[in-house]
């Protein structure tokens, strides 16, 4: 009976096309998964992109890791909301961005992966793993940075201003109308303004820039010190009495300075300080980086004189004046005749107040002023090739941002 059944030839057919039938659905399903995983890869790929984009618009060095992943995730999320639902849960959860590089250029890198369910019931899902790269490069040169995101007149030029910075950008990160605000009497010339907002007084002929008219709604400067650390503290160290003082480099406590000081070469680390010359005094160091930490404070008024230059090698190259992040008080700079500064004057939560004059105005200086919000007055001329005074430290305006994976 058995022989007889596989001798026959009746229903071969059928048998033969039920088998060959197996297969044949096997390569069906496996093609419905390529294309539909494909698919979803694809979409995987744009989300990246378009949240790497968006981080680079935004990133700040200084920003946490969770900040970063939480920013990035809303973009990447929207952009995969077509996505199955099982699909796009899995998919925001392995988000993935972290950021390396330095000043000279960053690069923010995503990762994600999606988790597509099989045709065939009970067969292994299929899965697709994409990544993405953003690199991010500084713009212009810039010489004065106003780092508030949101403030009118962040940067400020008023009165009889006239403030020349030929090759150097006047740069400002917030997103106001009126970001950038010339008025008055003020005149300057510069190779370019960079707003994230707009600007207000910059035309011809009070305001001459090289590269014909500012530059509204660009993407925000770069901290340029946001990576500097301030040193430890060291003992407090003894004030010497009198008017006429020479200090020697190190840590000092609560107290005010006064009369004629002058800094020998180092590293100065003030807490709760308060440098403020008075009538006649003045402010001389050359190669020195003061440290305004715990609320310290300098106050230098038109009839007090100050000649500070930074040291040209070292952790602090290039820093003149570093107040600490946090320390909101005033940093004022109106200094008298023969006051030359030099390097940069830093004080990233607090209004710095900067009066020239016609010393600075005649020999130029190698000044980099950053501010939560910079106000300038009075007659200066600011170098744009300072590489050397400035220990190879630069500031850039602005950012250029570039899908490179």
């Amino acid at each position: 009976m058995i022989r007889q059944f596989w001798a026959s030839t009746r229903g071969n057919f059928a048998l033969a096309t039920a088998i060959a039938m197996v297969p044949l659905m096997l390569a069906v399903a496996g093609a419905v998964d390529l294309v539909g995983t494909s698919d979803d890869a694809a979409q995987l790929q744009n989300s990246l992109d378009a949240a790497g984009l968006a981080v680079g618009t935004k990133y700040q060095p200084e920003m946490s890791a969770g900040d970063m992943r939480q920013f990035g995730q809303m973009f990447f999320a929207a952009n995969m909301s077509a996505a199955d639902a099982q699909e796009y849960s899995g998919s925001v959860d392995a988000f993935q961005v972290t950021a390396s590089g330095d000043p000279s250029a960053y690069t923010i890198s995503l990762s994600s992966s999606i988790s597509r369910p099989a045709f065939i019931s009970g067969a292994p899902a299929w899965q697709a793993i994409r990544s993405a790269s953003v690199e991010i490069k500084p713009g212009a040169q810039a010489c004065v940075l106003a780092l508030d995101p949101h403030a009118d007149n962040a940067v400020d030029l008023q009165g009889s201003t006239n403030v020349a910075m030929d090759g150097c950008v006047i740069a400002a990160n917030s997103d106001a109308a009126d970001a950038v605000n010339r008025g008055g009497s003020a005149i300057v010339s510069a190779g370019c303004v960079s707003t994230v907002g707009a600007t207000a007084g910059l035309t011809p002929p009070n305001a001459t820039l090289s590269c014909g008219a500012p530059q509204e709604n660009q993407y925000a400067s770069f901290d340029p010190l946001a990576n500097v650390t301030p040193p430890a503290y060291g003992f407090c160290q003894t004030m010497p009495n009198g008017k006429t003082v020479t200090l020697s480099p190190g840590t000092y406590c609560d107290k005010t300075w006064s009369g004629k000081i002058t800094l020998d070469p180092g590293v100065y680390i003030l807490r709760g300080v308060t440098i403020k010359p008075g009538g006649n005094g003045s402010l001389i160091g050359q190669g020195v980086t003061i440290f305004l930490m715990e609320g310290s404070q300098l106050y230098i008024n038109a009839n007090e004189q100050v000649n500070l230059s930074p040291p040209t090698s070292g952790p602090y190259a290039g820093i003149t004046i570093f107040q600490d992040h946090g320390n909101t008080s005033a940093l004022t700079l109106n200094g008298g005749a023969g006051s030359v500064v030099s390097g940069f004057i830093y004080a990233p939560d607090a209004t710095i107040t900067y009066t020239g004059n016609s010393d600075m105005n005649a020999q130029g200086s190698c000044l980099r002023v950053v501010g939560n919000i910079v106000q300038m007055t009075g007659t200066s001329a600011v170098k744009a090739d300072c590489a050397a005074e400035l220990g190879n430290r630069e500031m850039y305006a602005g950012r250029v941002i570039k899908l490179v994976k």
